[in-house]
């Protein structure tokens, strides 16, 4: 039987339902890309445009991993904060690195032009403070991205002009960035898949890569089939599942929740949030939330860093979002649901080769609306002209998670027992 996109609201509301084949047989191609996520379908349509053949291994369906359910914020910068990019490699790259993550939310908009995506897209989205300590922190990186990285999309809320736009008593402070925004997820992925079919490219869903046999050309093989293909794309990020161990360890799943009410009403939302921007605190273990193009509230949080989903995920997560919103207790709970995010230990995004002819990017850490995009174009753009770009990520240094797949899990939890304790205070 084939895969099910998880029970999301973003599945209840998708506006393209694919059905394609399994693949079976010997198969040939320039360039196969393993998963159909945001990172995956960009690379195969933006090299498909320039005359590659391309073929996409999909284990489920297509957007059926992080890219068709996750808060579908589209935000400036990395997780990595640029202070420790600068630390990582200097203060040149991380320049770059960060003209590229704007650079990303220029290209997500122009792919939804472009491609006619309908995807819901609303502009503006804030990082909220919850304490002093976080006023202050909001401030410092406001002074440092106007100054330092001349991005002048910025305001600074205080707590007065924080709840004229965010109906809640909790929040202090905010920075509000009118050049970011949010949208539908599984159709923005949705919407780029069909454009790379329209393209030439060739979808297998229930596909699933169990082995790559490395070599010019490199032979994928799955359950009832090969690809031979001169290039190789890994965009599976916290979905490899053991085909390539190096790169597994150095990411870690987290599991990621959100919650969407009934519709609310446009009056509602707008009171909620004004003008639909999104938001998230700046906490370590964060909320975040915005409303739906049909006026919900959607309010994502609980991170898991053990896997294992909170028990009675609806009431949970509604639970935190009456924190937030007590003016929300009423509202029905029409969808809950979960995800697997891939982080890295620094949080840097971890993109590279692992075979000259093998590429791979990972570990957007909770980031990748738009830095997925971007990297789906840089590795197109490395197979077809120039590495300049993507060769910059390769200078920041990766480490495996202690305790390697089987134990590092275990580890993390009583690391992140330290951050949680710290967001208390």
């Amino acid at each position: 039987m084939k895969a099910k996109h998880t029970n999301s609201y973003y599945a209840a509301s998708a506006n393209h339902s694919f059905d394609f084949p399994t693949l079976k047989g010997a198969h040939k191609a320039d360039v196969c890309v393993v998963g159909s996520g945001i990172t995956g379908a960009t690379a195969a349509l933006e090299l498909a445009n320039r005359g590659f053949k391309v073929i996409v291994l999909e284990g489920k369906r297509v957007g059926w991993g992080a890219s068709g359910r996750s808060g579908g914020q589209a935000i400036f910068g990395w997780a990595s904060e640029q202070s420790t990019l600068e630390k990582l490699v200097g203060k040149s790259d991380a320049r770059k690195l960060w003209d590229m993550s704007v650079d990303a939310l220029t290209l997500t908009k122009g792919n939804i032009k472009k491609y006619n995506i309908d995807c819901d897209w609303r502009d503006g989205m804030v990082h909220l403070g919850v304490k002093p300590r976080h006023d202050r922190e909001l401030k410092a990186w406001y002074d440092d991205l106007r100054e330092n990285y001349d991005y002048h999309s910025l305001e600074l809320w205080d707590q007065e002009q924080t709840r004229e736009h965010i109906a809640s008593d909790r929040y202090t402070s905010g920075m509000f960035d009118s050049n970011s925004g949010h949208l539908h997820p599984l159709n923005y992925t949705l919407g780029l898949v069909k454009a790379a079919k329209e393209a030439g490219v060739e979808f297998y869903e229930q596909s699933e890569c169990k082995k790559i046999e490395h070599g010019d050309p490199a032979t994928l093989f799955t359950e009832h089939g090969t690809v031979e293909a001169n290039h190789v794309v890994l965009a599976c990020n916290a979905y490899m599942d053991g085909l390539e161990t190096k790169l597994e360890n150095r990411v870690m799943p987290v599991g990621t929740y959100i919650c969407a009410t009934e519709p609310l009403g446009e009056e509602v939302t707008g009171q909620l949030m004004k003008d639909h921007i999104s938001a998230c605190d700046i906490n370590f273990v964060l909320d975040y939330f915005r409303c739906s193009g049909d006026h919900r509230m959607l309010f994502g949080g609980r991170v898991s860093y053990s896997g294992v989903a909170p028990f009675n995920l609806e009431k949970a997560m509604q639970s935190r979002m009456v924190d937030i919103y007590p003016q929300l207790k009423n509202a029905k709970i029409d969808f809950a649901w979960g995800g697997n995010v891939a982080i890295t230990l620094n949080r840097a995004p971890h993109f590279g080769r692992i075979k000259p002819n093998v590429y791979f990017a990972q570990g957007f850490s909770g980031h990748g609306i738009a830095a997925t995009g971007m990297a789906g174009t840089l590795m197109a753009e490395c197979i077809a002209t120039t590495a300049e770009r993507f060769a910059i990520f390769d200078k920041i240094p990766h480490h495996p998670f202690p305790g390697g797949r089987l134990f590092r899990t275990p580890a993390l939890v009583l690391a992140m027992s330290y951050f949680r304790i710290r967001d208390m205070l």
